[in-house]
C-alpha cells in the first residue's frame, strides 16, 4: 500500500509567521511536500511563485473567495443573487491556480442569507448551487483542474453554512453530473454532523477528491485528546486506496511544530 500525502494548510498552521510566502518556507523546512490554503489573494502572487518554485513545494488547493466577510459571507455558490460575484472569484481564484500550478479548487457554497429560513430556501439555493457548480466545472476542465465542494458541521462551527453534510453534498454531485467536480471530505465535519465514518468513507471514496484533517472536538492535532483514532483512519484510507492529499486543517496546541510529532511518527514508520 502506498503511504498517505500530507499537505500542511497555511491558513491553519505556521501562523506564527505573518505572511504565507514564510509559511511555505516553514512547511518545506518541516519536510512537507505540499501545503493547502484558504485565501491567498491578499498575497503577492510573483512572492509565492518565486518561494514554490525555489523550494519545489505543491500547491494543492486553495479556496474561492469568501465574499464580504464583514457582512456575514463565507462562499457565493449557493447564494441567490450573487452569481455574477462567483463568477469574478472563479476568475480570480483561476487565476491564483493557474499561477500557482494548483489542480483543485474549494468552491464555497456559502450561507443562508440572513432571516432566511433554511428550509424554505433551500430548493433555491440547491438550484443555484448547481448551476454555479456546472457553469465553474466548464471553466475548470480547460484549465485541469477539479472542483471540490465541502459540507461544514451547522451544529458547532458554522450554524448558516448551506452544505453541510456528505449526504446532501453527494446529491448535488450527481445533478452537477461533472467529472471534474468532487467532494470533499474533511473529518473534522463530517465526524460531527454524521458520524458513521468507516460507512460514509467507504460509500463516498469514489467522489472523493480531497481529505481534510482535525481532532473533534477541539480541532487540535490528530494525536490530541478527543474523539478520533486517526490510526484507524488512516489505516482505513490506506486499506481503501486513497490516493489523493490529506489536508493539515487544525489548531495547533502550540507552535507549529512542536505538534507535528504524529506526521514524523508516521513518515517514519511509512519511509516516506
Amino acid at each position: 500500500m502506498a503511504p498517505l500525502k500530507f499537505c500542511a494548510n497555511i491558513s491553519w498552521l505556521f501562523t506564527e509567521l505573518p505572511d504565507f510566502s514564510q509559511r511555505i518556507l516553514a512547511a518545506a523546512a518541516a519536510g512537507f511536500q505540499a501545503v493547502e490554503a484558504a485565501w491567498l489573494y491578499d498575497s503577492d502572487l510573483q512572492e509565492l511563485q518565486r518561494v514554490r518554485k525555489a523550494t519545489g513545494v505543491e500547491v494543492v488547493l486553495i479556496n474561492t473567495p469568501p465574499g464580504d466577510i464583514k457582512a456575514g459571507d463565507l462562499g457565493l455558490g449557493a447564494v441567490p443573487g450573487r452569481e455574477a460575484e462567483f463568477r469574478e472569484g472563479l476568475d480570480l481564484s483561476v487565476k491564483y491556480a493557474r499561477a500557482l500550478d494548483c489542480k483543485r479548487i474549494h468552491l464555497m457554497a456559502g450561507r443562508v442569507p440572513v432571516d432566511s429560513d433554511r428550509a424554505t430556501v433551500a430548493k433555491e439555493m440547491e438550484a443555484v448551487f448547481v448551476q454555479n457548480l456546472k457553469y465553474a466545472a466548464d471553466i475548470l476542465s480547460k484549465e485541469g483542474i477539479i472542483g471540490l465542494i465541502e459540507p461544514i458541521n451547522t451544529r458547532i462551527t458554522d450554524p448558516g453554512y448551506f452544505l453541510d453534510s456528505p449526504h446532501q453534498a453527494s446529491a448535488i454531485l450527481e445533478k452537477v453530473g461533472k467529472p471534474n467536480m468532487k467532494l470533499q471530505m474533511d473529518i473534522f465535519h463530517w465526524q460531527i454532523m454524521d458520524g458513521n465514518l468507516t460507512q460514509n468513507i467507504q460509500k463516498y471514496i469514489p467522489v472523493i477528491g480531497h481529505v481534510q484533517i482535525a481532532q473533534v472536538p477541539s480541532r487540535n492535532e490528530p494525536d490530541s485528546a478527543g474523539e478520533l483514532s486517526y490510526s484507524y483512519l488512516f489505516d482505513t484510507l490506506e486499506n481503501i486506496g486513497y490516493q489523493g492529499y490529506i489536508g493539515c486543517e487544525y489548531k495547533p496546541q502550540g507552535s507549529t511544530d512542536e505538534g507535528l510529532g504524529w506526521i514524523k511518527e508516521y513518515w517514519a514508520h511509512r519511509k516516506c
